[in-house]
């Protein structure tokens, strides 16, 4: 039969026919992973069922098996609301100040990881390669080694890794962090947060034998840092397009000449929504040439609705747009457009391609695609300037951009008074090798070095074989390399 590639997350997204664009950064990855073979996506289908639900169903599309499984409402209540994203997510981006933590929840974690593992082994072979993403399930390695699963399993945090003293302050840590040691593999998205969960090791008790190697007890977990990129090729042809639509040719003609800022981001504390607005509040202070001559539009789809912080954040990012707008605003011109809606990735590509600079200046994160769509979608003969936070994990690749600390709001002011008044020469000059470096580094690359990484060192040669037959690697080629 030969290995499969099993991806499991906490949300699984099937596509409605064979040719449906992918909505998500994590369906572009699981695409780059399956790529020309036969392989598995296995997660929550997005239901919520009253009591649990003892079945899966699986879809094929495309060779792609997607195997959903329900969960129920205190599932959502305490695994997904509760200790995923009211302890792990603001833990694991530096707010321990906004943790909720429940022994309820804890155990509800637990309960779904367990459940996870229980169906999700059912259905593996023994030469299967499992790579689990992100803080949903933490727990699912440990439970897989438990049934008496020997597969090579890895795991990817997509999120920032916060340091030690950080980490430690989460109940139950060394529990639930300390179930990543159960894995083979655990990739970050940069060398910082791989460094960070590095020490936070050797403080529970963990010894590096070698490299990026650690020992724990019997076992040995391997650390490496694996930037996650995007179709960069693809998305380029896509902006192209894009941006002779005709709801980008709207928004051009609202705009009456004004030049276009744009901001990108699901509705979220770690984002900097609010520091943002303020920063552009601060520009049109201290500079009146500007007013009536720039938007800003920002694109804010809510989520996670019924965790209390994401309520106060919505309130805060409201009530100081409408200070901007009441300030500054006429009848002819709307400083801030805010939208509380999701677009398509056809229709964000072609407001990428118009906007003459992005601002994606989170708070922290953990790579944030939007600053590596955004240069992809540009007209490289006219590019756009962005603006990037250094807390940003894409940060560390896209050094070209004007990088400024989001907390300062006169700097993030005067940088985007800067990027507005960059001459073409600058713009062209810093757009070019930052898409050279997008071009190199993309997500199949990404997703090879990881899968490389992996199996490298298994028993069974043949998974590494079939990772390079799967990207087209010959065996004289480096397979990857720990970063």
């Amino acid at each position: 039969m030969g290995a499969r590639v099993i991806i499991v997350s906490n949300r699984v997204a099937v596509p409605d026919s064979p040719r449906t664009p992918l909505a998500g950064g994590m369906a572009v990855a699981v695409k780059a992973a399956l790529k020309n073979r036969k392989g598995m996506w296995f997660g929550w289908s997005g239901k919520v069922s009253d009591e649990p639900v003892e079945t899966s169903q699986a879809v094929e599309v495309n060779k792609v098996t997607y195997v959903l499984i329900d969960l129920s409402k205190s599932d959502i209540q305490e695994y997904y609301n509760g200790l995923a994203n009211s302890v792990l997510w603001p833990t694991l981006h530096y707010r321990v100040d906004l943790q909720e933590y429940s022994r309820a929840d804890a155990s509800g974690y637990m309960r779904v990881n367990r459940m996870f593992a229980d169906r999700l082994g059912a259905l593996l072979n023994e030469d299967d390669v499992v790579w689990v993403h992100d803080y949903h399930l933490m727990l699912l390695g440990r439970e897989l080694r438990s049934r008496g699963h020997r597969n090579r399993i890895g795991f990817f945090l997509h999120t920032p890794c916060a340091p030690p003293d950080i980490l430690q302050t989460l109940p139950q840590h060394k529990e639930i962090l300390g179930g990543l040691t159960y894995y083979d593999l655990v990739g970050f998205q940069t060398e910082n947060d791989r460094e960070n969960f590095a020490h936070y090791l050797t403080t529970i008790g963990a010894a590096q034998v070698r490299g990026g190697v650690f020992e724990i007890g019997s076992r040995k977990v391997r650390l490496g840092a694996f930037p996650v990129s995007i179709e960069s090729k693809a998305y380029m042809r896509l902006a192209r397009n894009a941006g002779r639509s005709a709801l980008v040719a709207l928004v051009r003609e609202s705009l009456g000449g004004s030049r276009l800022v744009l901001g990108v981001d699901r509705l979220d504390y770690s984002k900097g929504i609010p520091d943002r607005v303020k920063a552009f509040e601060r520009l049109l202070e201290n500079n009146p040439e500007w007013r009536g001559r720039v938007t800003l539009l920002q694109i804010t789809p809510k989520s996670r609705s019924d965790v209390k912080q994401y309520g106060e954040i919505e309130s805060e990012v409201t009530g100081l747009i409408g200070k901007v707008n009441g300030q500054f605003g006429d009848a002819a011109w709307t400083p801030i457009r805010y939208v509380n809606r999701s677009y398509s990735r056809t229709v964000l590509a072609g407001l990428y391609r118009a906007a003459d600079v992005a601002m994606v200046t989170p708070l922290r994160d953990g790579m944030n695609l939007v600053a590596k769509e955004y240069l992809a979608a540009q007209d490289p003969e006219d590019p756009g300037v962005l603006v990037l936070s250094e807390f940003a994990g894409a940060a560390k690749e896209l050094d070209r951009a004007l990088i400024v600390n989001p907390h300062e709001t006169d700097a993030v002011a005067a940088a985007l008074k800067r990027a507005l008044e960059m001459p073409l020469a600058e713009r062209r000059e810093r757009h070019a090798p930052m898409v050279a470096h997008l071009l190199e580094n993309d997500i199949r690359k990404w997703a090879e070095d990881y899968l490389a990484a992996l199996v490298e060192g298994a028993p069974a040669r043949n998974l590494l074989a079939g990772i390079r037959a799967l990207f087209g690697v010959s065996s004289d080629q480096a397979p990857f390399a720990i970063r």
